[in-house]
């Protein structure tokens, strides 16, 4: 058993991620007791037991299926996708609640296409508009648990987007462009990790709760992204681009493309002094950050 006796603990769920290695390195560096686990979230009894033995006073939930290589993955193995995304998910809240522990969740804000109503360069999408994108099996899952979610009064669900890390791990939205032999070239909004991670534990630290898009404000092409990424990391570096008709036909799944609305999370981390910058400046600070580690 955990020793419980002092201040926050932290659990964070699908730890051998890479959303969570992050959270747990920050939770370290801040000195705070931090543990994750790898079970199972469907497994309603082990969920319980674990949350028994370690008696976390937060729960940051990073497990869910994305697919392996991609979103694609989901599309042949949609039972897998549901038992994860939508079963798991609500049973770890669910198990949270009845213990009073407090759960915030790495969800996603790919749920959105641009429409009439939010065109490329006008609104973005707020928290409170209905999903409008199910071209994956992926986001059809994700938007349909966060509806039910949401009724839950322990539970912060934070909206994330093609999310970037200072380094170009695998996972990182840049390093997947990087890697494609074409991109589409459409404004998108994106979380910079160094950014909002640490807001992300501000928020649960303060018990939170509702969605929140999570992004840094404003939205960035790919074409911007990657020519932030040749001035400043990879001089050498070179791209083409092709239509989202063109990016169809190679793709078992569609693709989320929309920009969120981040006024409500901005205003909410006003209160505890805390700024997000916006997209393009946060993009030039990572790849200085990234240019200063000699990654290229």
């Amino acid at each position: 058993m955990v020793d419980s006796s002092k201040g926050n603990i932290f659990l964070i769920w699908g730890g051998a991620g890479w959303v969570a290695g992050h959270l747990k390195e920050l939770l370290t560096k801040q000195g705070e007791t931090v543990h994750s686990t790898t079970v199972r979230m469907e497994n309603r009894e082990s969920v319980l037991a674990e949350l028994e033995r370690v008696k976390p006073t937060h729960v940051l939930n990073c497990a869910g299926c994305t697919g392996r290589p991609n979103v694609d993955w989901c599309e042949d193995n949609k039972e897998a996708t549901v038992r994860s995304n939508v079963i798991g998910t609500l049973n770890l809240t669910d198990c949270c609640f009845l213990k009073n522990i407090h759960i915030t969740v790495f969800a996603t804000g790919c749920i959105y296409a641009y429409d009439d109503k939010h065109p490329i360069g006008g609104p973005g999408y707020v928290e409170t508009d209905p999903a409008n994108f199910a071209g994956s099996y992926y986001s059809a899952t994700k938007s349909k648990v966060e509806e039910i979610m949401q009724t839950y009064s322990n539970c912060l669900i934070l909206r994330l987007r093609m999310p970037v890390s200072d380094d170009l791990h695998p996972r990182s939205f840049v390093t997947k462009i990087a890697k494609y032999e074409r991109v589409v070239d459409v404004p998108n909004s994106n979380t910079i990790l160094h950014d909002l991670l640490p807001a992300s534990i501000l928020m649960a630290e303060h018990k939170e709760i509702g969605v929140y898009n999570f992004t840094n404000p404003g939205a960035i092409s790919h074409n911007e992204v990657l020519a932030l990424f040749k001035q400043y990391v990879r001089p050498s570096f070179t791209w083409k681009n092709f239509s989202l008709e063109e990016q169809s036909k190679i793709l078992k799944a569609g693709r989320s493309n929309c920009e969120l609305d981040t006024t409500k999370l901005v205003t909410k981390l006003k209160e505890y002094h805390f700024e997000v910058p916006e997209v393009h400046v946060a993009y030039a600070n990572c790849f200085q950050r990234m240019a200063a580690l000699g990654t290229s």
